[in-house]
């Protein structure tokens, strides 16, 4: 008797609850509702909903969860500012390095650099030139204006000038390939970041490939660019001087105080520019470890698709007006294309989009050639100045319109990167093969 009472007891109990339980779904139902009305932009209401819930298991609390979750958000919104502020100091850290970089290999070459644009003879061998000297002095804006100050002063013929400019573009690379090694420990964002890298290499090596055979059997660059120079005036004596931008005079100034260090020792200069060196790539290491793993947490989701959207809402012309106006403004296409390769690599910027932002860089690098070829005595510096933005500007039209044709050097650069982090030693073999090895043994060749 007494455990058959106790049974029924249960069964009463059981039944009690199951008819309080829609009672306690329409309480937070009810809760539910009275928050929608009093819902705050920017929180989602999963997410409220989600920490009312554990707050009410743990304490049976449920509105002070709610404002408790919109303190969060707040709290949130400092910690992206901060976020923002660390992201700012790495990028400006990771240039210092790159800055230093450069300043290492300059130390190397500048000497063999003045040497090699006397001896040139044979239009491919000058192309070959152009990759060299750029990969020595770390500026395709410096390269180029070397090569208009030669063609303006008559010491350089045009026609040998040409694939200079277009071995420049190829040079100019390397910087941010060798960004893309910061990478090297994290297989996915190392792969992703070698293909923002190299996705440039490939369509400066395309567009060569499509414009200098054509340049050397027509000389149509170089006669559009004449053109063009007639059209404009060549012959004007105006002088310009270059403006100072105030990003790259921030840069270089701690870079000209560990070279002033470096030089109170009185070390030879190859052993300074090796310091440098190691200087530049430990500072882009560092800065790129934490660029990556701040700006996951703070480009990720919205930002994330809203950038994106941004980039890629003006089929592309948007892009690469960033691109241009980027370069013009730090006057530098490497720093432009390398800051892009952190980002790639954290999955905040497609391959996609990030392409059309290099190309805008290709263009926007021109515009230090074009200032010193208004200063030029003859009106040949001008013609090679132009002639270098009408390559690049043909290279946009050619391989950029038609989606199949675009798609060929990300296809190329995904298949290189997917190799070589498998492989890490092919990006060894890649990076001294194409920007040192084979520009040498073609020179040896030709000239």
């Amino acid at each position: 008797m007494v455990s058959s009472s106790k049974r029924t007891r249960r069964r009463k109990s059981c039944c009690a609850r199951s008819r309080s339980a829609p009672a306690s779904s329409s309480k937070r139902s009810s809760t539910t509702s009275r928050f929608a009305s009093r819902a705050v932009p920017g929180i989602s209401y999963r997410d409220v909903e989600s920490t009312r819930t554990s707050v009410e298991n743990s304490d049976g609390i449920v509105w002070p969860a709610v404002e408790g979750e919109v303190t969060i958000g707040f709290r949130d919104r400092g910690t992206k500012w901060v976020q923002a502020a660390l992201v700012l100091f790495l990028l400006y850290v990771f240039l210092v390095g790159v800055k230093a970089l450069e300043s290492g290999i300059k130390a190397f070459g500048a000497d063999f650099t003045d040497r090699l644009f006397q001896e040139v003879s044979h239009p491919i061998a000058g192309l070959f030139v152009g990759i060299l000297a750029t990969v020595l002095v770390q500026s395709s804006s410096v390269t180029t204006s070397t090569i208009v100050g030669l063609v303006g002063s008559g010491m350089l013929t045009v026609p040998l000038a040409v694939p200079m400019v277009m071995g420049a573009n190829i040079g100019t690379t390397v910087t941010n390939t060798l960004a893309s090694l910061g990478f090297l420990r994290r297989s996915q964002e190392f792969r992703r970041a070698f293909a923002g890298a190299t996705m440039h290499d490939f369509f400066n090596l395309l567009a060569v490939a499509v414009f200098l055979p054509l340049e050397l059997t027509t000389h149509f660059l170089s006669r559009s660019a004449t053109a063009l120079a007639g059209l404009l005036g060549a012959s004007t004596t105006l002088q310009f001087e270059k403006p100072d931008s105030p990003i790259k005079t921030a840069v270089k100034a701690p870079v000209k105080l560990i070279d002033a260090a470096l030089q109170s020792t009185g070390a030879h200069q190859a052993v300074l520019g090796t310091l440098l060196l190691i200087i530049g790539i430990a500072l882009i290491f560092i800065a790129l470890a934490f660029i990556t793993r701040t700006m996951k947490q703070l480009m990720a989701g919205r930002i994330e698709r809203s950038m994106n959207a941004v980039l890629s809402r003006g089929g592309g012309i948007a892009a690469i007006m960033v691109g241009l106006v980027m370069t013009v403004a730090v006057q530098s296409s490497s720093i432009t294309t390398s800051l892009l390769v952190p980002m790639i690599a954290a999955g905040v910027l497609t391959l996609e989009n990030g392409f059309p932002v290099t190309l805008g860089a290709n263009v926007g690098t021109t515009a230090t050639a074009l200032l010193a070829a208004l200063a030029a005595d003859r009106p040949e510096g001008l013609v090679i100045a132009l002639t270098h933005t009408l390559f690049n500007v043909g290279g946009i039209l050619v391989f950029y319109p038609v989606p199949a044709i675009r798609r060929i050097p990300l296809w190329l650069a995904r298949k290189l990167a997917a190799f070589a982090e498998i492989r890490k030693s092919a990006v060894l073999v890649y990076v001294v093969g194409v920007f040192v090895v084979l520009p040498l043994i073609g020179l040896l060749l030709l000239d």
